[in-house]
Formats: structure tokens, C-alpha cells, sequence
């Protein structure tokens, strides 16, 4: 289960995003389903497109299934997806 606690090692990819900070202004507001990671970008999809969003310069709120939203600096969660949750598990309450 999902929750505030343990979302930096848990998977993004089916949880809705939104980008609430970005050092590109365009980017700021962009907001759909988490669809793709790689160690430096989130794809969202939404409006019926698919949006790369860089990790680093921006911050994201996410939409837990249970409906409750949570705010990450995406400077925290650019790594591999793979190697997140074994470099991420002290920033963790499980």
C-alpha cells in the first residue's frame, strides 16, 4: 500500500502527477498519470498527450489511491528507478 511514508521508495508509474514547481515555467501546472521513469524524468500523460518532465528542476504532488496528495522535490526521486528504493529506505516511515 501506498502511502505519505514510504512514496519515494514505492513505484510512481499509474499515480497522478502534478508539476507544482519547475525552473521552466512552461512545465509548471503540467499535470496527468505517471505513465514512464527514467533516472532523470517522469512521462505524464494527459489532454491526450504525453509530456517528459525533468526530475532535478522540478517539484511534484502526487495523488495517492487513496486519495491523499503529497508534495516531492523532484531532486530527491531522480535516480534509477530501480536503485531508489535501496538509496531512499532511510527517508522512509514503513
Amino acid at each position: 500500500m501506498i502511502t505519505a511514508g514510504n512514496l519515494l521508495i514505492h513505484e510512481l508509474i499509474g499515480l497522478e502527477a502534478e508539476v507544482v514547481r519547475c525552473t521552466d515555467r512552461k512545465m509548471a501546472g503540467t499535470r496527468g498519470k505517471v505513465v514512464d521513469e527514467t533516472a532523470n524524468t517522469l512521462v505524464l500523460a494527459g489532454a491526450g498527450r504525453e509530456k517528459v518532465v525533468p526530475k532535478k528542476a522540478c517539484a511534484f504532488r502526487f495523488t495517492l489511491p487513496s486519495g491523499e496528495k503529497v508534495d516531492v522535490d523532484g531532486g530527491l526521486i531522480a535516480l534509477n528507478p530501480v536503485e531508489r528504493p535501496k538509496r531512499l529506505a532511510k527517508y522512509c516511515r514503513l
